[in-house]
């Protein structure tokens, strides 16, 4: 039966909606956080690669998760993807998140409530009936604000059948258009999601008229696997993240969900709108803009995705790829080309390279991102496409100009049988400040020279360097993770001297640090 969906229109039985949370759920796992200038990157970005719906964050929960949904909704035309705001059954939330999302061409609200006996009696402390009363009231108002609504079952895979039925029907009654039972916890088997929406497709009434939703999260390594068995028992949305990240072990991936769609059409064949020769590329700015690389055996996106070190592997990708290949790198936008350009190359060269790399900036930028790179093929003998991603993301697309701090200076003394010793300048809210410091060695001389310029009491978790090419002259990419108070952020900086891509990465965590401060938890919601 064909679903007509006020957003969508009369959709095609075998077409897949791709539900994209990375800037709401993906957003809320620890490090993670963006600013207003990332989140509209990201959504940017999301929106060139296909995604049809972007959860763009949590309206209540703060003036700038607010701001970010409200300046993403006034983002798009009607051929851009939804809008949706996340909002609990309370009247507040719901009437928060239609104001967010008032300025989109297509907005959404998306409602919640838990259903699972555990989360009924010690998170919410209600009785069933009370929980059914708030499905209805909740919808009904969302309903009342917007014609696309959408209603979540949050912990649904562990809520008795019988009971997630009556809540489903009082939802579709009230008016959802989209109903959600996520695997909350990351409980399920693909057996489970087959069963349950199997079963609310044969007892619902009015199932069959709206679009029902799958969110599966990755606690067991289900979250893909469930994801398509929910598919198959004729889910038609999929929520889902970019590099798969989210709360404790992340969602369902939307890389590995997509490819796995279009390279197994034979046994799921559904279609779906993703342009998946941007999946890497939008990829690696999640990856730039979080400071949080994904490890390299990660399916589709991970360095080593197409890399092959075997010899019979080698042999046989030579003489014929598909051997050990079910999908080309291209697909996903991999390239083959290694040398990139010179200290001679031109800017026209240059651009035609970003171009070929996916990225198009203005004149600004461009500029900006052509002297940096001059600047590192001068110490360089070769360019590569790496180093041109790299250094693009790190200067360019992270948007440091809005950042309250900037690294404008660094000089370290180090060598044997000396304490090192680092100075370093910042431009802190237009003031310069500076510091000098020694240390252990000339990152720790150089931290700690941070920290006297920018006096902050915080923990350092991790502190990663990989190397973005081979040879001694390649460029570093370097990962920290601060800790304040139980917030957790993840800062990246690149640079040919692996020293000042340290700084620039403390730097960048700092900044998302001091974003991160101003959020403020939602109140709980009450029974009433």
């Amino acid at each position: 039966m064909t679903v007509t969906h006020p957003s969508f229109g009369a959709m095609d039985p075998d077409r897949i909606i791709i539900f994209d949370t990375t800037l709401r759920d993906g957003e809320q796992s620890p490090g993670f956080s963006m600013n207003l200038e990332e989140k509209l990157r990201m959504a940017e970005a999301l929106a060139e690669l296909g995604a049809d719906v972007l959860e763009a964050g949590f309206p209540i929960a703060s003036i700038g998760d607010f701001e970010s949904v409200r300046s993403i909704a006034q983002r798009f035309a009607k051929d851009g993807p939804v809008v949706c705001g996340l909002a609990r059954t309370a009247p507040g939330d719901i009437a928060r998140a239609a104001e967010a999302i008032r300025p989109a061409a297509r907005g959404r609200i998306h409602t919640f409530v838990s259903t699972s006996p555990l989360h009924m009696r010690v998170k919410l402390r209600m009785e069933p009936e009370a929980v059914l009363e708030l499905v209805t009231a909740s919808v009904t108002a969302a309903r009342n604000a917007t014609d696309d609504v959408e209603w979540s079952a949050e912990d649904g895979t562990r809520t008795e059948i019988d009971f997630l039925c009556r809540c489903v029907e009082a939802a579709i009654r009230a008016g959802a258009t989209t109903i959600n039972i996520p695997d909350t916890v990351g409980y399920a088997v693909p057996e489970d999601m087959h069963r349950i929406f199997t079963t609310v497709r044969e007892r619902v009434p009015g199932a069959d008229r709206v679009i029902l939703s799958t969110h599966n999260h990755n606690d067991l390594g289900l979250a893909v696997a469930n994801t398509l068995a929910a598919i198959r028992a004729g889910v038609r949305q999929v929520e889902c993240t970019i590099n798969g990240i989210g709360e404790r072990a992340g969602n369902a991936s939307l890389e590995e969900i997509v490819m796995a769609l279009r390279t197994r059409h034979d046994a799921v064949p559904v279609k779906n709108g993703v342009k998946t020769p941007s999946i890497l590329r939008t990829s690696r700015l999640l990856a730039t803009i979080t400071g949080f690389d994904v490890q390299p055996n990660k399916a589709i996106v991970g360095r080593n995705a197409f890399a092959h070190e075997s010899g019979i592997h080698q042999d046989g990708v030579l003489k014929d790829a598909s051997t050990y290949e079910i999908m080309t790198p291209e697909s996903v936008g991999w390239s083959n080309s290694s040398l990139v350009l010179g200290k001679h190359s031109g800017r026209a060269a240059f651009r035609d390279k970003l171009k070929a790399l996916g990225y198009e900036l203005g004149d600004n930028a461009l500029n900006d991102a052509f002297k940096r790179f001059k600047d590192l093929a001068d110490k360089k003998k070769v360019v590569y496409d790496e180093d041109v991603v790299a250094l693009v993301d790190d200067e360019v697309v992270r948007g440091s100009g809005n950042d309250r701090i900037r690294l404008t200076g660094l000089s370290v003394s180090t060598g044997m049988h000396t304490r090192p010793i680092a100075s370093i300048a910042l431009e802190v809210d237009g003031a310069v400040r500076e510091g000098v410091a020694g240390g252990d060695g000339g990152v720790d001389a150089t931290f700690n020279a941070l920290r006297q310029a920018f006096p902050h009491d915080v923990n350092l978790k991790l502190y990663a360097v990989q190397n973005v090419t081979g040879g001694t002259d390649a460029q570093a990419r370097v990962t920290v993770r601060l800790e304040e108070g139980g917030k957790l952020v993840d800062g990246q900086g690149a640079d040919i001297d692996t020293i000042v891509a340290s700084a620039r990465a403390y730097v960048h965590a700092l900044n998302k640090l001091l974003v991160k401060r101003e959020r403020t938890a939602p109140a709980e919601v009450s029974a009433a």
